[in-house]
């Protein structure tokens, strides 16, 4: 589950009064997403925030639409799935000093409006990670598939047995986190299914869900099948089992 990461940094540029007092970065994963990923960086833009777009090997115009609009990137050569990439840019904000790392898809299905929105519990010290959530303040309209509903829901419920806390919405990529998360994320991040299992990790931790409202997908098509929504969830609730047996009875500080 531990990622030794060689990377090459292009293009790259921060400002040093971005987010107010916290200096934030915003990490946009991006695979295959030429169409939409100039629209999701502008929309970045206009919330006068840092970025970055970390490249995952994607083998349509991906890369050359980032060159193109001169748009700030890492470039990996390989593909390395969801994990390694967010991983990739968690290393890049911490050692860039950064305070906040805020992981933003590259389809466009997250709204840049709610940005500093999940930057206040952090700036407040209310919270070490906030999750942008789909199922509380019934904000969002779009909240997946039925199937996929009830997987995360069903790791919820899981969630809240083990560690007698709750967090709805277990597998929403939208997420910012302080810098004591992301020293942890950059030493220790699960390749796969790093969303609900990292928030098992940092269990301990003060974790805050705010509510926000999710799009569809207006390019591309999904890689999720319902045969694959089941396949996550049932690997999930094993990596879980994995982490309580080797932690033992460690999730209620």
């Amino acid at each position: 589950m531990h990622l030794h990461l060689i990377f090459i940094f292009e293009k790259i540029v921060y400002n040093k009064k971005s987010g107010g007092s916290m200096k934030t970065l915003v990490i946009v994963p991006c695979f295959n997403e030429q169409d939409s990923i100039v629209e999701v960086v502008n929309s970045i833009k206009k919330e006068k925030l840092d970025y970055i777009v970390i490249n995952d090997g994607s083998t349509d115009q991906t890369l050359q639409v980032l060159k193109k609009n001169n748009i700030n990137y890492i470039n990996l050569d390989n593909n390395l799935g969801i994990g390694g990439v967010m991983q990739t840019g968690y290393k890049y904000a911490f050692r860039n000093n950064y305070d906040i790392a805020i992981q933003f898809d590259g389809d466009g299905q997250h709204d840049s409006s709610y940005l500093k929105e999940l930057i206040k519990p952090i700036a407040s010290k209310e919270a070490n990670l906030v999750i942008g959530s789909r199922f509380v303040g019934d904000k969002s309209e779009f909240k997946s598939t039925f199937l996929r509903r009830i997987g995360i829901n069903v790791l919820s419920n899981l969630y809240k047995v083990i560690t007698h806390k709750e967090i709805k919405d277990m597998t929403s990529g939208f997420r910012a986190a302080d810098r004591e998360v992301m020293e942890i994320f950059t030493k220790n991040y699960p390749y796969e299914y790093p969303e609900p299992v990292t928030n098992l990790l940092i269990c301990n931790k003060k974790i805050k869900e705010i509510p926000v409202k999710m799009k569809k997908r207006e390019h591309g098509k999904s890689s999720i099948t319902p045969l694959k929504s089941m396949y996550y969830m049932i690997n999930v609730i094993l990596y879980f089992i994995i982490i309580i047996l080797s932690r033992g009875d460690d999730y209620h500080a």
